[in-house]
C-alpha cells in the first residue's frame, strides 16, 4: 500500500494515523478535516515525531477531501461523537448527512479504494456508503468485531489474571448494545472460557461488553474510545496491506448468510489483499441464533429510517 487516507482528525483518526505511521507499512498516511486547520496541524505534530520514533511514513493534513486522491484504503471517522447517555443510534442522522457527501468524493477521487467505516451507528453508516457507491462488498466493510472482541479479550484477561496474548474471542451482529459476545467461540490457549470462569461471571463480562464504549465515555465524559479503536482500525489495515488472510470479526454486507440479506452487520470475514474476501458462517446454537436476529432486527430497523 502506497496510501492511506483517515477522513476526519479527530481522537480516532489522530491515533489511527498515529499507529498507521509508527508501524511504518505505508509510504504516505493522509488526514483530512473540515475545521480549520485541525488536519494540517495534527499531521504536523505526528511528522515532527518522526526522528525520535523512527518512522519514513510521510503525515500530510488538509482541509479539503481532494487530497484522498489515488488512495488504497480510506478510513471514515468523521462525524458526531456521542456524548453520555447517547446510543450509537442517537447520532444516526446527524452522521448520516456526513457520511453521504464523503462518499460522493471517495467515488470521485479515490474510486479504486477500499473503505473502512468507523463512524456510528458503524452498521448503517457502512451501509449507507455501499449503497451511495454501489461497489463490490469486498470494498466496502466496517469496525465492530475486532474492536468488541479486544475488549471482551481484555475482559476476560483481567478476571482470570492470564495473558491477553492467549484469548481469543469472538462478537457478532450489530455494534451496539445488541451485540452478541460468543462465548462458544471464546478461548484461553485454545481452551473454552468456560473451563475457567463460572456463568456468572461470564455474563457480567458478557455485559460489559456491550457496555464497553459506554463505559469509557462515561468515564472520560468529553470524549468517547480511540485508542482501542484505532488499534482495531490498525489490525484490519494491516491483514489487508500483508495479506495475512486473516478471519476477523467486521462489518459487512451479507447476501444470505446468517440468512440475512441486504443488511451491514458484525461477522467473522476474511481480511486480505482483496479486502472483505469472504464471509464466514458459525454454526449457532439456537440461543445464538435467537440473539443474532434480535440484533439484526435492530440494525434493520435503523435502516429502514434512512432508506
Amino acid at each position: 500500500m502506497k496510501k492511506i487516507s483517515i477522513i476526519g482528525a479527530g481522537r480516532v483518526g489522530e491515533s489511527t494515523a498515529q499507529i498507521l505511521a509508527y508501524r511504518d507499512n505505508v509510504h504516505e498516511v493522509v488526514l483530512t478535516d473540515i475545521r480549520d486547520g485541525v488536519a494540517e496541524g495534527t499531521a504536523l505534530d505526528l511528522q515532527e515525531s518522526a526522528p525520535l520514533f523512527g518512522f519514513d511514513t510521510r503525515v500530510n493534513g488538509s482541509e479539503s477531501n481532494e487530497a484522498i486522491v489515488d488512495s488504497d484504503i480510506v478510513v471514515i471517522t468523521a462525524g458526531l461523537p456521542r456524548k453520555p447517555g447517547m446510543s450509537r443510534s442517537d447520532v444516526l442522522e446527524a452522521n448520516l448527512a456526513v457520511i453521504r457527501p464523503i462518499a460522493d468524493d471517495v467515488m470521485k477521487y479515490a474510486p479504486n479504494a477500499m473503505v473502512i467505516l468507523v463512524t456510528n451507528p458503524v452498521d448503517v453508516m457502512s451501509y449507507a456508503f455501499w449503497k451511495a457507491t454501489g461497489w463490490d462488498r469486498s470494498r466496502v466493510f466496517g469496525l465492530s468485531g475486532v474492536l468488541d472482541a479486544a475488549r471482551m479479550a481484555s475482559f476476560i484477561a483481567m478476571e482470570t489474571g492470564y495473558s491477553n496474548l492467549d484469548v481469543s474471542a469472538m462478537v457478532l451482529g450489530g455494534h451496539g448494545d445488541s451485540m452478541v459476545p460468543m462465548i462458544s467461540y471464546t478461548t484461553i490457549s485454545g481452551i473454552p472460557v468456560s473451563n475457567f470462569l463460572d456463568a456468572d461471571t461470564i455474563a457480567r463480562i458478557v455485559d460489559r461488553t456491550r457496555n464497553g464504549g459506554a463505559e469509557i465515555l462515561a468515564l472520560k465524559k468529553t470524549s468517547s474510545a480511540n485508542d482501542s479503536p484505532a488499534a482495531a482500525v490498525a489490525t484490519m489495515i494491516d491483514a489487508i496491506c500483508h495479506d495475512r488472510k486473516r478471519i476477523l470479526p467486521c462489518v459487512a454486507m451479507l447476501d444470505g448468510e446468517y440468512g440475512e440479506k441486504d443488511i451491514a452487520l458484525g461477522v467473522p470475514v476474511v481480511l486480505g489483499s482483496g479486502g472483505m474476501e469472504k464471509v464466514i458462517e458459525l454454526p449457532l446454537s439456537d440461543e445464538e441464533a435467537a440473539l443474532f436476529k434480535q440484533s439484526s432486527d435492530q440494525v434493520t430497523k435503523d435502516i429502514e429510517l434512512i432508506s
